[in-house]
C-alpha cells in the first residue's frame, strides 16, 4: 500500500540548489572587478569594482527569501487558487512593457537594443521570468483540470491552450526578441503536454507548428540569421569573423581551463575577451576557472537536481502537483542545457541565463521560488509502507522518542 502524508522534504535538491547559488556568488566575486573595468573603459562607465558582486549578494539573498518562502510558507494550493490572476498580470505586465519601448519611457530598461526590463529607480525587473512562473502554475491547474473533465485533446482544451500560450511567445519572442526566454517557454508547455494525456499525432503536430513558428522568427531578425551563420561557419572551420568571436572565445575559455582550470581569479577571458562574460557566458568562464573536472562537477549537480524533481513526480499522485513540478523540471532542463550547448558551440549563441549561477536577479528569484515549491511538494509524495506495518504506533514511537528528547532522523 501507499501512504501520503507529510514527511521530510527531498534535502538533495536543496542543499544542491543552495550550493549553486554560493558558487555563482564566489565566481562573480571574483569576476565582477573584471567586468567593471571593462565597461569603465569602454563606455566611459563609472562602475565600482564591487559593484556586481554587491549586485549578486543581493539577488542571492533575495532568492534565499524566495526559495523558503515558497517551501515553508505559501501552500502550493494557494498558487493554484490565482492561476489565472497570475498568468493574466504576468501577460499584461508584458504587454505594458512593449508598450513603453516605443515611447523611450524612463520606466523600461534596454540593453543592446532589446526593451526587457522595467526600471524602478535602479532596480529592474524583467516580466518574462515572471511569465514563466505564471505559465508553469496557469497550466498545471488548467491541464489537471482538464485531466480530470476528459477533456484533454479537445476543442475546448485546445482552444484555450493555444491563446495563452500563443500570446506568452508572441509578447517574449517576437515584442521583446527574447528567443532564449522563448525557448524556455516552448520547453514548459511540451513538457508538461507530454504527460497530459495528449494523442502522439497531436502533439506532434503542434511540436511541427511551434518549430515552423520557431524558424520563422528567427529568419524574421536579422542578428539571429547572424548567430546562426557564425554557428555554421565555426563548425565548418571557417576564417574567424566578428560574428564568430562570441562562441570562439567561449570554447577557448574552456580549453583553457584544461582538467583542473585556472584558479579562481585567474580567468583571462572575464578580462573584456569574453562577452557576457558574468551573464549568458558564465559557464565558460567556469570551465576556464575551474577545469573540465570543475564543469563535470557542476553539471552532476543540476543532474541532482533534475532527477530529484523527475522522483518528486512520478511519487506525487495529485496531479495538479505533478503538472507543477514537471514544469518546472522542464524549464530548469532547457535553460541549463541550451545554455551549455551554446557555450560548446552545439547550437546557435541564444540569450539563455545558466540558472542560479549567471549574474541577474529577477530570473534567479523566480527560478528559486519554483524549486522551493518544489522542495515543498516533496514533502507530500507516496511512500511505500508495509500493509502489515501499525501507522499509528509508529507515529506514537516517534512522539516517544520526541518526548524522550531524541530525534528521529
Amino acid at each position: 500500500m501507499h501512504e501520503i502524508r507529510k514527511h521530510k522534504s527531498d534535502l538533495l535538491i536543496l542543499f544542491a540548489t543552495l550550493g549553486l547559488m554560493a558558487l555563482g556568488l564566489i565566481v562573480i566575486y571574483a569576476i565582477g572587478p573584471m567586468r567593471a573595468n571593462v565597461l569603465n573603459n569602454t563606455y566611459g562607465a563609472n562602475y565600482d569594482s564591487n559593484f556586481f558582486f554587491l549586485g549578486q549578494l543581493r539577488s542571492v539573498a533575495l532568492s534565499l527569501v524566495a526559495f523558503f518562502a515558497a517551501f515553508k510558507l505559501i501552500p502550493y494550493k494557494y498558487l493554484k487558487k490565482i492561476a489565472k490572476p497570475l498568468i493574466i498580470v504576468a501577460l499584461v505586465l508584458c504587454g505594458i512593457l512593449w508598450v513603453l519601448s516605443k515611447t523611450e519611457s524612463a520606466l523600461i530598461k534596454c540593453e543592446l537594443g532589446e526593451c526587457r526590463w522595467f526600471n524602478f529607480g535602479g532596480l529592474s525587473f524583467q516580466p518574462a521570468e515572471f511569465l514563466k512562473l505564471a505559465l508553469v502554475i496557469y497550466l498545471a491547474d488548467f491541464l489537471a483540470r482538464k485531466k480530470e473533465e476528459g477533456t484533454i485533446g479537445k476543442k475546448e482544451f485546445w482552444l484555450p491552450l493555444s491563446v495563452i500560450c500563443g500570446l506568452s511567445l508572441l509578447l517574449v519572442v517576437v515584442a521583446q526578441g527574447d528567443l532564449g526566454t522563448g525557448v524556455a517557454l516552448i520547453a514548459i508547455i511540451f513538457g508538461m503536454l507530454l504527460i497530459a494525456g495528449v494523442s502522439a499525432k497531436q502533439y506532434i503536430l503542434m511540436l511541427i507548428l511551434i518549430l515552423a513558428m520557431a524558424v520563422g522568427s528567427v529568419a524574421m531578425f536579422p542578428h539571429r540569421m547572424e548567430r546562426v551563420d557564425a554557428w555554421l561557419a565555426t563548425l565548418s572551420g571557417s576564417e574567424s569573423t566578428d560574428s564568430t568571436y562570441h562562441i570562439e572565445n567561449a570554447m577557448l575559455a574552456i580549453g583553457t581551463g584544461g582538467l583542473f582550470g585556472v584558479g579562481v581569479g585567474n580567468s583571462v577571458q572575464a578580462t573584456g575577451y569574453l562577452p557576457e562574460s558574468i551573464n549568458d557566458s558564465v559557464f565558460a568562464i567556469m570551465g576556464e576557472t575551474f577545469g573540465f573536472i570543475g564543469l563535470f562537477l557542476i553539471i552532476l549537480v543540476f543532474g541532482v537536481i533534475l532527477m530529484r524533481m523527475l522522483k518528486v513526480a512520478d511519487h506525487t499522485t495529485d496531479q495538479g502537483n505533478k503538472f507543477f513540478v514537471v514544469g518546472v523540471f522542464s524549464w530548469t532542463l532547457a535553460q541549463v542545457v541550451v545554455n551549455i550547448m551554446a557555450m560548446t558551440s552545439l547550437v546557435p549563441v541564444t540569450g539563455i541565463t545558466l540558472p542560479l549561477l549567471s549574474y541577474g536577479g529577477t530570473s534567479m528569484v523566480f527560478i528559486a521560488f519554483a524549486i522551493g515549491e518544489v522542495c515543498q511538494l516533496s514533502c507530500y509524495t507516496s511512500r511505500e509502507v508495509n500493509k502489515n506495518e501499525d501507522i499509528s504506533s509508529r507515529r506514537g514511537i516517534r512522539g516517544a522518542h520526541h518526548t524522550g528528547g531524541r530525534r528521529n532522523s
